[in-house]
């Protein structure tokens, strides 16, 4: 989506958070993945997950995000018209890994497969997501939740899980 549908305050919270990135961020694409049968344990206890899309071309993007863990999946929490939901929908593969609010991965990255949910299961995402943070997430999306910007949720389920679920017919 071109960057004039997403909202002001997106543009300028991106700017930001691309120039205080860690360096390491990008590291992770490229790093050896966890064993598929461990799944997201990784993430267990943590609260920023280092999410990496891939462009077209291949180029990983990493990105912090608040997540949360239920039945073994990843679920965030993002604005509907940001490049990470475009490269989701174009390639559905991505990276986890747990970080810091910068983005430094502090573990090995576990491979999944991701998809944006339909608003009629967003409640299981946002009790996911809302369990793994206190007063201050409410406080955050309490002023978020007054702008007026699409949110929507997305779901990771890990390759392993991917693998084994039969195919979706064309």
């Amino acid at each position: 989506m071109p960057d004039s549908q997403r909202s002001p305050i997106t543009a300028l919270t991106d700017f930001v958070y691309l120039r205080m990135r860690h360096r390491d961020a990008w590291s992770s694409a490229a790093a050896e993945t966890i064993a598929p049968e461990h799944g997201f344990q990784s993430l267990r206890g943590r609260k920023y997950c280092l999410l990496t899309t891939f462009r077209k071309s291949g180029e990983p993007i990493p990105t912090p995000v608040w997540f949360g863990l239920a039945d073994g999946r990843v679920f965030f929490r993002t604005e509907a018209a940001v490049g990470k939901v475009k490269r989701i929908r174009s390639n559905p593969r991505v990276r986890v890994a747990p970080c810091t609010l910068r983005g430094k991965p502090l573990g090995a990255p576990a491979e999944g497969r991701a998809r944006v949910l339909e608003a009629h299961d967003s409640e299981r995402a946002e009790h996911a997501i809302a369990s793994n943070y206190g007063l201050f997430r409410k406080l955050y999306e309490g002023v978020g939740s007054r702008l007026s910007i699409e949110l929507l949720y997305v779901e990771i389920e890990p390759a392993s899980a991917a693998a084994a679920a039969p195919a979706d017919a064309d």
